[in-house]
């Protein structure tokens, strides 16, 4: 199989479990909506023995083009107007992933399941490339399929119509404290590009608070309406902590949309809040680095 670096918007990882699969076809329907080309990741590394699940009378190398192969041919066949390209990369899956970020404008990684110690545990591939890559990072779960953004179809709607069902909101939580240009303009594009609704959330400290953060929210809003008027945005603003009631608020979204700051003073960590979304919300989930 030949296969090669290639520029391209949007790069998904894939390593043959069924949300790797999950988060190629996601990232496939992405590139779509972008007018671009998806590129597809694979790292593999040498081992004397190979691992468990390489076929006997397999290479290490034959057995990952294999993997890098089927995905390919699984993206092609459900998107066959889309330009994929392949690159097998010898290495770390975390440094094959961010050394293909710069090239990129977004990351898309499958995630395990909801919570607990299946899903993103300290020194995961998922945790490690979302606490380090320049770029937004989109989590995808295994099974979360493109009508899964969608709005429920009614009885005897065929696949093919799939797309021209309504999606589901697209939500962002803001820190009024910290605000993000790039946050804020990742939310507003993915809105226009599924033409859904927007709903931005902010958690103030207490009640009292409220009321203000209301305003504030409204004023930081205000020039991206003006930017992106086919936006339909709804503003929220409750009291409590941050992190639950940011779950609570991205319930039946399409996406949801969350930050994680750079420089020295973060490391490479995320936020209390984003973990939590992480854990614990079931749709894809964007983390956009910012100052």
């Amino acid at each position: 199989m030949q296969t090669h670096a290639t520029r391209t918007d949007v790069v998904a990882g894939v390593d043959g479990s069924p949300e790797s699969l999950a988060a190629a076809h996601w990232a496939a329907q992405e590139a779509l909506r972008r007018g671009a080309g998806l590129g597809l990741v694979h790292a593999w590394h040498f081992r004397p023995r190979p691992e468990p699940d390489v076929p006997l009378g397999t290479t290490e190398r034959d057995w990952a083009e294999e993997i890098l192969r089927e995905a390919v041919d699984s993206v092609r066949a459900a998107h066959p107007a889309l330009t994929v390209d392949a690159d097998l990369v010898s290495g770390s899956a975390v440094s094959a992933l961010l050394g293909a970020a710069p090239d990129a404008r977004l990351l898309v990684l499958g995630s395990l399941g909801l919570g607990g110690v299946a899903g993103f545990v300290t020194g995961s591939v998922s945790q490690r490339v979302v606490a380090r890559s320049p770029r937004p990072v989109v989590l995808v779960r295994a099974g979360q399929s493109a009508a899964a953004e969608h709005l429920p179809a009614v009885d005897g709607v065929a696949p093919d119509e799939i797309p021209e069902i309504p999606f589901r909101s697209v939500v962002v939580g803001l820190d009024l404290g910290r605000p993000c240009d790039e946050l804020i303009e990742f939310a507003f594009d993915a809105s226009r590009r599924r033409l859904t609704d927007l709903r931005a959330v902010h958690v103030a400290d207490d009640q009292d608070a409220a009321e203000g953060a209301a305003q504030a929210l409204a004023a930081l809003l205000l020039p991206w309406r003006g930017k992106y008027p086919q936006v339909s945005v709804t503003e929220t603003v409750s009291s409590g902590r941050p992190a639950a009631e940011l779950v609570r608020a991205a319930e039946g979204a399409g996406l949801v949309v969350v930050g994680r700051r750079t420089g020295a003073a973060a490391g490479d960590h995320t936020g209390p809040v984003t973990r939590a979304v992480l854990h614990h919300v079931s749709c894809p989930v964007a983390v956009v680095p910012h100052a």
